[in-house]
This record gives C-alpha cells, structure tokens and sequence, in this order.
C-alpha cells in the first residue's frame, strides 16, 4: 500500500503518539493496545506497537519527519530507535472510543486489587466486587486512563473511606532471580505491583523490591516458583 493509501485508510479512525519539540512535532501511528502495554513495559519490540514505520511531522497530511531534523532533536535518524522515544517521553492520542475500553479496563482492574487486598474490618471480609463499584460511583472517583491500575489505588482507597469502612493491606516483597529467569521474571513483577527497586547484578541476576496488594503476594510467589522451579529467593519485608 502506497503511504498516501496507508494515510486514506487510517484518516476516520487514527491512534497517534506525539511529541512535541519547541515548534517541531513528531507523530507515529500506533496499534492503540500495543501503545499502552508498551508504556507498562509489557511489550518490548516497538515494531509490534507501529501500524507504519515511519515518524511523521503530520500523519493527515502524509509528511514524513526530515532525516536532519531527527537527528537534531533524538540524536538519530533511526526511525524506530525514534518511534521508540516518542512513545516513552511523547503523548499517547488515543480515539475517544478506545480511551472509554481503556478506562473501563482499567477501573475493572483497581476494583479488583482493592477486592483482594482489603477487607471490611467491621466483618473481617471481603468487599463485594459490587459494593466497591457502587462505592467508587458514589465517591465520584476518577480512573485515569494512562496511569496503571496498581498506581491508581492508593487515591481511590482514600476516597472509598468516606463511603466505606475499609482496611487496605500491602505488601513489600524481595526478590532476587537467578539471570537465565530475570527477563522473565521482570515483566512478571512489574504486572503484579510497583517496582520500588530493581539493580541488575554483575552475573546477569535480578534483584527488585516490589509493593503489591497483600490479597495477590501468594499468587506473586506461585507465579515466580513455577518459573524459576523454586530458585527464585524471595522475603516478605513487611506485613
């Protein structure tokens, strides 16, 4: 398909990463959910995030970036290694029909962390699914669409307290994982929680302290044992 077809087909309905540079502006067209699973870090190869690979200076008009001025501006004429730091620095656009999917995954996702890292302390269990929605509706709370879920819930929490008697427990988790399963293990605790702290060893190995919803510390350590057979060491720091 010629660039100007390429351009005709994707004009109605278009997901676009930007970044902006003074009056220079940078644009790629970006498969809506690769984009997002790229900025949380669960896709790493950039060609799986790009519908072309090309930077634009404006996508609707088909004009490609100048190879001068990306090399000015990212040190490199590379169009990937370009695309790669305009989804890391730039802005993600998104149609509003994909933001709304996004939200209500993402509202789904915070619903259920606090659902299995809370209780009532009145009954000593579990909030409904149900009740925390309800809840969340009444507390007017907002989901933030390119924020991930694990780092929206302290903010909802707050604002459930008002509405709710809920206790929310976390958990700060470390581990250190043998080099042939760091990779792995990486994009697996980074699913689970907030990496606090990672430092790459010498010999290849990971070391990470991750905080996490007490109610998935069990399903962290099944998740890392059956990768690693059982040699991943792993300490509770607090409880």
């Amino acid at each position: 398909m010629s660039r100007q077809g390429f351009i005709e087909k994707e004009r109605m309905e278009v997901n676009l990463a930007v970044f902006k540079k003074g009056e220079d502006r940078f644009e790629i067209v970006v498969d809506p959910d690769a984009a997002v699973a790229f900025r949380d870090g669960h896709v790493t190869e950039i060609r799986d995030v790009l519908k072309s690979e090309h930077v634009f200076s404006d996508v609707q008009k088909g004009l490609k970036a100048s190879d001068q001025l990306m090399n000015l501006v990212f040190g490199t004429g590379d169009e990937l290694e370009v695309a790669a730091k305009i989804l890391k620095e730039g802005e993600i656009q998104l149609s509003a029909e994909f933001r709304r999917k996004l939200r209500d995954a993402r509202k789904n996702k915070v619903i259920e962390l606090i659902h299995v890292g809370s209780i009532n302390p009145q009954t000593n269990t579990p909030h409904p699914r149900e009740r925390i929605e309800a809840a969340m509706e009444e507390a007017k709370v907002r989901i933030d669409e390119f924020k991930k879920p694990e780092e929206q819930v302290e903010h909802v929490i707050k604002a459930l307290m008002r509405i709710l008697p809920i206790k929310y427990e976390v958990r700060q988790v470390e581990v250190l994982i043998d080099a042939k399963y760091a990779p792995q293990s990486y994009a697996i605790l980074k699913s689970f929680g907030n990496l606090e702290n990672t430092q790459w060893q010498n010999n290849g190995s990971l070391l990470a302290r991750i905080k996490l919803p007490a109610g998935l510390q069990s399903d962290l350590i099944d998740r890392l044992n059956s990768l690693t057979h059982g040699s991943a060491l792993i300490k509770i720091l607090d409880k």
